[in-house]
């Protein structure tokens, strides 16, 4: 390893480190001068960089001018001791982490320095290799923080922001609820056609809630087979049932602290609505195969695009859950009742599809801004979406054009007879239409119709049988 160089800083600390790079920038403070000397020497072999303070002034001192990934201090120091360091580096420098060093006899204080905030002790005399490995596992954590920041950072990047768009008074009003709503720990329940941004609007609810650095975890309960939703849900035990080869931590767990968004709650079973009710009432879950229960604190926000005050009178769906999750409701519009939201709409998806690049006023021409606001949106934003994305993969430059959008837009649509027509035909229709919209693909077709995947393979199936019969 290269020879340690060396600098002296200002107010008497000393700056050592090794040529080429280091691991940690260590800040190390105590006014025994042979144990200066000895972290000159081995802090620098270790492959770190350190400055090195003879009191808890000079190092407080130090952690104003420059930033150090760790800083060992001494409880024991003339002018400032350890614990009133490590108070001056969670104000000063939070993101350090701090060691201290504690004769045996002191125990007690470093322990208080754990209340305080410090990442572990040493007792002297301090063993090399349990600093080396201390500075090891700090290393290590520090590694962790980054790589979790850059991946929060890539999902926040992916998932765009969480600000709902549009000026229209539909909209003002709903940012006005959720501005109500989130700062408590009520239940919310979202509802609203397929396609019109619940999710989005429960992730707003989460981001301006007192829950907002604490986990948001999405579900949805129609895409969850029955029989497995508890699990998923709950998590269960190793051979809790056949298949299971480990322990699974479920979705509640996963959320505790934060917020758990349900999403398509009318599709959960009537056997799940129970132990949901019974988990929402006693705040406590049950892993399959588990016999002990434990607490969690979660904040739940549900979401549906059916009514279920018909589900409660038609018994598909539990009237005391209903109450439990419906503590206050936020709807939101279709994009038909805010069509003056659809320009802002627009440039703001086509600037997701087109990042970096600066969007004229009139990236679209008036012939298509006309039809945009003509059409009636039964996907409402989720399809303009898929209408914009579709036009800026065929637009290159200048304005979107008419025959940059879908085949819909472009050719007349063919008017189906829904009066007189029975439920069964009327939902054929909407299957029908969705089919064409999103190209025969089904998954995409259950999305925005708001139903499973085997839901919809159900009705498709039955209608075909209808027809072979008939």
């Amino acid at each position: 390893m290269a020879a340690p160089t060396g600098a002296v800083g200002k107010q008497g600390e000393i700056i050592i480190a090794t040529q080429g790079k280091s691991k940690l920038k260590v800040l190390f403070a105590d006014d025994e001068p042979s144990l200066q000397e000895l972290m000159k020497l081995e802090l620098p072999r270790m492959g770190h960089q350190v400055t090195v303070c003879p009191d808890g002034l000079t190092a407080v001192a130090a952690l104003k001018r420059n930033n150090f990934d760790c800083a060992i201090v001494d409880l024991d120091m003339p002018g400032l001791n350890g614990i009133e360091v490590i108070a001056k580096l969670s104000e000063e420098a939070p993101h350090t982490d701090a060691v201290v060093l504690t004769g045996k006899s002191s125990l007690e204080s470093a322990i208080a320095a754990l209340r305080h905030g410090a990442f572990d002790y040493l007792t002297k005399p301090c063993k090399l290799v349990e600093l080396e490995a201390l500075l090891a596992r700090v290393a290590e954590k520090r590694e962790l923080t980054n790589k979790y920041l850059a991946m929060k950072h890539r999902v926040e990047s992916l998932e765009g922001t969480t600000r709902l768009v549009g000026e229209s008074k539909a909209m003002q009003r709903v940012r006005n609820l959720i501005a109500k709503v989130a700062p408590t720990n009520s239940a919310v329940l979202i509802l609203g056609e397929t396609g019109t941004g619940k999710e989005l609007a429960a992730r707003s609810v989460h981001d301006h809630s007192l829950r907002a650095d604490m986990p948001f975890v999405p579900v949805n309960a129609g895409a969850l087979p029955e029989s497995l939703i508890e699990s998923e849900l709950f998590g269960h035990r190793k051979g809790a049932f056949t298949g299971a080869d480990e322990n699974r931590t479920g979705l509640f767990e996963v959320a505790n602290g934060g917020t758990l968004f349900l999403d398509e709650i009318g599709e959960l079973p009537k056997s799940m609505q129970a132990k949901l009710l019974r988990v929402l009432e006693s705040g406590e879950i049950r892993r399959v195969g588990d016999n002990e229960s434990f607490t969690i604190d979660v904040r739940l926000i549900c979401a549906t695009n059916r009514q279920l005050d018909d589900m409660v009178a038609d018994d598909e769906f539990r009237e005391d859950l209903m109450y439990r999750i419906n503590t206050f409701e936020v709807k939101l519009p279709p994009l038909r009742e805010r069509v003056e939201d659809i320009p802002e709409l627009a440039a703001h998806l086509m600037a997701r599809f087109r990042p970096g690049q600066t969007l004229s006023a009139d990236f679209v021409s008036a012939e298509v801004a006309e039809s945009l606001a003509s059409y009636d949106w039964p996907g409402n934003v989720r399809e303009l979406a898929n209408v914009v994305e579709h036009a800026s993969i065929l637009c290159d430059h200048g304005a979107v054009e008419m025959e940059h959008l879908p085949s819909r837009f472009t050719t007349p649509r063919r008017k189906k007879k829904t009066v007189g027509a029975t439920l069964r035909e009327i939902e054929m229709v909407a299957i029908e239409d969705a089919l064409e919209r999103h190209q025969g693909s089904k998954p995409k077709v259950a999305e925005e119709l708001g139903v499973s995947l085997k839901t919809l393979y159900n009705k498709i199936n039955q209608a075909e049988q209808l027809r072979e019969s008939a």
